[in-house]
């Protein structure tokens, strides 16, 4: 019994001396001053790092607050004034009476003259001769029935007509037939001017719209002379029809 109780004795004694070598280590326990990691600290860390990963996409710049974009307003388009010249008409009153059958166009409208040189005439003429025989050589065409007329001033006096004509090719017609009456007939070309009138007023057409087109296009069917431009300078002179 008492080697039994020595026996004892020794190995609690041991296990007393060697047991803190045998326990496994603490767990180091964080005191209270110091501060744990908060949760969304954790969070903006990862973000952070997925932002160092990701490529940076380009931001489109907001319009300040308050601030209104201005808007461009395409303005419509307005009557333009155009001056309308038609002709030609053999009288004022003929240019008038046109105006009013247009259902009086435009704001103002004006009658004005002018001498027109048109083509010559051709023209088969005896030449010019002493008084005395030009005026027996016309009384003889006369009796014998052929049409002409004895020219009585200007640098052809004394001379007798035999026709004028638009057409060389009749002149010359006739000139071959005034030649074998045994008629000293020559062709000549016989200038002429003519007084004229020209109707021109004004009246508001849209630009681009065709407007221009369609006036000239309808004038031209009835008048020889048509034009239409912009307006400049003093307006016509209006008249009561």
């Amino acid at each position: 019994m008492k080697w039994l109780a020595l026996v004892l004795l020794l190995v609690n004694g041991a296990l007393w001396f060697y047991g803190g070598s045998l326990v496994p280590k603490r767990i180091a326990v964080v005191s209270d001053q110091q501060a744990l990691p908060r949760v969304a600290d954790l969070r903006t860390g990862t973000v952070e790092k997925e932002r160092e990963r990701a490529p940076e996409k380009p931001v489109r710049p907001r319009p300040e607050s308050g601030r209104v974009e201005p808007v461009e307003i395409l303005a419509e388009p307005v009557p333009q004034l155009h001056c309308v010249r038609l002709g030609w008409f053999e009288s004022a009153d003929a240019a008038r009476e046109a105006y009013l059958s247009l259902g009086s166009p435009g704001i103002a409208y004006e009658v004005r003259e002018q001498e027109r040189e048109l083509a010559s005439l051709h023209w088969v003429i005896i030449p010019p001769q002493p008084d005395d025989r030009a005026l027996a050589l016309f009384r003889d065409l006369q009796r014998r029935g052929i049409d002409s007329y004895l020219v009585r001033r200007g640098e052809n006096r004394n001379a007798i007509s035999l026709g004028l004509f638009e057409s060389r090719q009749a002149a010359e017609t006739v000139l071959e037939e005034k030649k074998r009456q045994n008629l000293n007939a020559i062709l000549a070309n016989f200038p002429r001017n003519q007084i004229s009138y020209a109707l021109v007023f004004e009246d508001e057409l849209m630009p681009g719209s065709g407007a221009v087109e369609a006036a000239e296009s309808d004038y031209e069917d009835n008048f020889d002379l048509v034009e239409i431009s912009r307006c400049e300078g003093v307006a016509t002179a209006s008249e009561n029809p």
